[in-house]
């Protein structure tokens, strides 16, 4: 789809051919027509990438005959709908910091990071309904972070513009309304897209491709299939990630192909040995294609004559929450281990979005009686703690590129609270402290908002998130005043030492850092789990960063435990 652009407050003398030479000399050449009216023009760009190039480098920042100019997408009023896009994002902002300021605004259906050369991270968010997108668009324009100024726009709502679905689903679109009836049919009319992650060689990549992108057309048009080659991710890396939608046939018959390419250029480059297949699939599913004992895998080792080995758990974090799956073979046992691979991923996948829209009443959510012991307590399931202390591999994450796939059928939930997951058992209760007289806010008229806020089980920030935003938008707190509420979380024992440090200088750090109040009682009598409590008082994002921060210190403790048992009494025994 064309990134038409609006270009505003021109002087009536600016001319098409001036455009063409600004756009010119600032590298954003102009392949179509520039249509010029009266004090305003409108462009076109193929990619996407490049509207946001143009928008970032001209906008508020370029003057042409006394006129600076304005450019930004061009979205009519009909089209302005629930999809927004937010540019200018901290490279290093966490992604569960990002979800819990955008669900303050809404239902956040989708979220997708674009590919960009820019420094800073951006994403296309899509909101539940249009009155979702626009709040978000009013409260999140200029919204500072650090020294960060988040610039927002409307991005055309295809849905909007095409109600009717073509027979064959659109293979960018990753929003969750993809598993949704279409109009006047069944939903099992419209096939979920589960696309094939795979990862080439980098090396090989110009021969996938072709010269002038023959190769990659000719096996889209025979696969009925979308190739994407994300060239520009991992700038340097020995491998490149390659997604394939198409259905489950297309995808396997696209997947030989490249594995046919690879192998005769491997062959030509008297490259002696054979070139494996290397999919990538989410640490949630893996589990089952294992099967238990390892069976499944061996199984499809054993008919199709291929060795299976899949990366470590170790590997894993918040920004990389696929796993390699290596498959070594020739050709056509790599291609035939390929289909039952992705047979067995893709029925987890289906069973995991059954078990989401039929079973989420099942889900641990909020603790509701903790409303009959304290009315000033809500408490909410934080999802399990990850490798090195991260959160566990989330269903998708803004900077975590092109894993958004996994947002269409878990738009509110971790994979943690799963019956089926069994990586990381342990989950964490925040108890938030509210004002007594919210508790009513909170519940909502007859316990809307908490069925609400019982959807984001398993995602504690999400959940968080949406507390401090009912409380600022019912009006308990003063408009000029930040939401500051007090949270408790419980660590073990052993650990409290470490999180206040020695003579505090830990905490103290911690506290100048987040810009919350800790506080770790050292006199406090650990419960019948041998946990105390930590008391965190803060503003959302302050509260966020600090609890994360004390979850990493437990984890480094608990890793070093198992590592150094013996060792690490000892130094608690000094």
């Amino acid at each position: 789809m064309m990134n038409k652009l609006y270009i505003g407050n021109l002087s009536p003398a600016v001319t098409a051919d001036d455009l063409r030479q600004l756009f010119g000399d600032r590298k954003l050449p102009l392949a179509g027509q520039v249509l010029l009216k009266s004090g305003y023009a409108f462009v076109d760009y193929p990619d996407q990438n490049w509207a946001i190039r143009a928008i970032e480098t001209l906008s508020g920042k370029v003057e042409l005959h006394g006129k600076i100019m304005e450019v930004d997408y061009s979205v009519s009023k009909k089209l302005r709908s629930r999809k927004i896009q937010i540019r200018n994002i901290p490279p290093h902002l966490q992604w569960e910091v990002l979800d819990g300021l955008l669900a303050q605004y809404g239902t956040v259906e989708n979220v997708e990071q674009v590919n960009t050369d820019t420094e800073t991270a951006v994403v296309n968010v899509t909101y539940a309904t249009r009155e979702e997108a626009k709040i978000a668009m009013e409260k999140l324009s200029g919204h500072q972070f650090e020294n960060y100024s988040f610039k927002i726009s409307y991005i055309p709502d295809e849905e909007v513009s095409s109600p009717s679905p073509p027979q064959r689903a659109q293979r960018g679109d990753h929003s969750s309304r993809e598993q949704g009836n279409a109009p006047g049919g069944s939903s099992q009319a419209r096939q979920i897209d589960f696309p094939l992650r795979i990862l080439v060689p980098t090396q090989f990549v110009g021969a996938i491709i072709g010269k002038e992108g023959l190769t990659i057309k000719n096996i889209t048009k025979q696969t009925q299939s979308r190739v994407d080659i994300h060239r520009k991710e991992n700038s340097g890396a020995a491998e490149k990630p390659v997604t394939i939608h198409a259905t489950p046939e297309g995808t396997s018959e696209a997947c030989r192909m490249i594995l046919e390419i690879m192998q005769k250029e491997a062959e030509e480059t008297k490259l002696a040995e054979e070139i494996p297949l290397k999919i990538l699939a989410h640490n949630g599913l893996v589990g089952r294609l294992i099967g238990k004992e390892g069976r499944n895998l061996k199984k499809i080792e054993h008919e199709t004559g291929t060795k299976i080995t899949i990366s470590s758990l170790q590997d894993l974090s918040i920004y990389n929450p696929e796993r390699t799956i290596t498959v070594k073979g020739t050709v056509e046992a790599c291609a035939c281990a390929e289909i039952e691979i992705m047979k067995k991923l893709r029925e987890a996948f289906e069973n995991d979005m059954l078990a989401v829209n039929q079973q989420a009443n099942l889900i641990p959510g909020l603790n509701l009686s903790a409303l009959g012991i304290f009315s000033t307590g809500l408490s909410v399931l934080s999802p399990p703690a990850g490798p090195r202390g991260a959160p566990p591999a989330a269903p998708y994450h803004p900077f975590a590129t092109h894993s958004g796939y996994f947002s269409s059928l878990y738009p509110h939930h971790q994979f943690g609270p799963f019956p089926h997951h069994h990586s990381y058992p342990e989950q964490e209760i925040v108890n938030l402290f509210i004002p007594t007289q919210a508790v009513g806010a909170i519940i909502g008229k007859k316990g809307a908002h908490i069925k609400q806020l019982a959807r984001f089980a398993g995602a504690s920030i999400k959940a968080q998130g949406r507390i401090f935003g009912k409380l600022k938008e019912e009006n308990f707190f003063n408009p000029k005043e930040e939401v500051k509420l007090e949270a408790h979380i419980r660590v073990p024992s052993s650990t409290a030492g470490r999180v206040i440090g020695k003579g505090g200088k830990t905490v103290n750090e911690l506290q100048n850092l987040t810009s919350a109040e800790v506080i770790v009682p050292r006199d406090q009598t650990p419960d019948e789990n041998e946990e105390v409590i930590v008391r965190i008082i803060g503003h959302f994002f302050a509260s966020q960063t600090a609890q994360r921060k004390i979850r990493e210190i437990v984890q480094q403790v608990k890793q070093q435990e198992q590592k150094y048992p013996q060792g690490v009494a000892s130094q608690r025994s000094k």
